[in-house]
């Protein structure tokens, strides 16, 4: 890559003011994109765009489970930073429990925000970037929705739908020059596995076999290609990185 190869582009990343979010708004930034941060909270959205390197880049607070909200954001976005031409749906939440004490709300919370929030946004830009004939569209999805995970029944099948969610896209779009792509991040070091203790971390490095949790810049590197030039003739793939967990 030649450190500038997204120069003028335009990307929307949701849950983008801290984590796997951040590292990819910061790489995509250091690209020449103009960076539109999206949040729950807009004031951290805001900041967190300020810091980007660079210049252009916004924040913008939206609930991206309500797609009144999400229209509207990405207006706001397209008047203040330009036309999306780069979309990382990484906006997600857990409400973890086991099935049978898992209630209705912690259910219908993880799908609206982390399924049908991807839909939301992926709606709102599919149709500038069809009559455009260009875009990418990157879906954060995890090795849970691959695999399962105890306690996780309503994340895994949020994460299990964003899989067939980015499949069904770029099948849709691929003839108008728009690609659909997702990274399924395996344990990476964030601010909900900085709360784990000293043993669950070390429990967790035993089942990976590269022995170690990956870093934010792990998946934002794969993330800049994806969206990238030298990923022109990818799309309706699902990339693991996880260390080597699911092969």
């Amino acid at each position: 890559m030649n450190g500038r190869e997204l120069n003028g582009k335009v990307a929307l990343v949701t849950g983008g003011s801290r984590g796997i979010g951040l590292a990819i708004s910061e790489s995509l930034a250091s690209a020449g994109c103009r960076v539109a941060i999206v949040a729950r909270n807009g004031q951290r959205a805001s900041e967190a765009a300020e810091a980007l390197p660079g210049e252009g880049h916004a924040g913008f607070g939206c609930d991206v489970a309500d797609s009144g909200a999400v229209q509207q954001m990405t207006t706001e976005v397209e008047a203040a930073v330009g036309p999306v031409d780069i979309l990382v749906n990484n906006a997600g939440i857990t409400r973890d429990n086991i099935l049978i004490r898992m209630k209705d709300e912690e259910f219908d919370e993880v799908i609206a925000t982390n399924l049908k929030g991807a839909f939301n946004l992926t709606r709102a830009v599919a149709r500038g970037m069809m009559k455009r004939r260009d875009g990418a569209i990157l879906n954060i999805t995890s090795v849970v929705g691959l695999t399962g995970n105890a306690g996780q029944a309503n994340y895994a099948a949020s994460k299990a739908g964003m899989v067939g969610l980015t499949k069904s896209v770029a099948k849709e779009l691929a003839g108008r020059g728009v690609r659909c792509n997702a990274i399924a991040p395996g344990f990476i070091r964030t601010d909900m596995t900085d709360e784990l203790s000293d043993s669950q971390v070390e429990a967790l490095k035993g089942i990976i076999p590269m022995g170690a949790l990956g870093e934010p810049a792990d998946i934002s590197g794969v993330a800049r290609f994806l969206v990238g030039p030298f990923a022109r003739y990818i799309t309706g793939q699902v990339l693991a990185v996880d260390g080597g967990m699911v092969m």
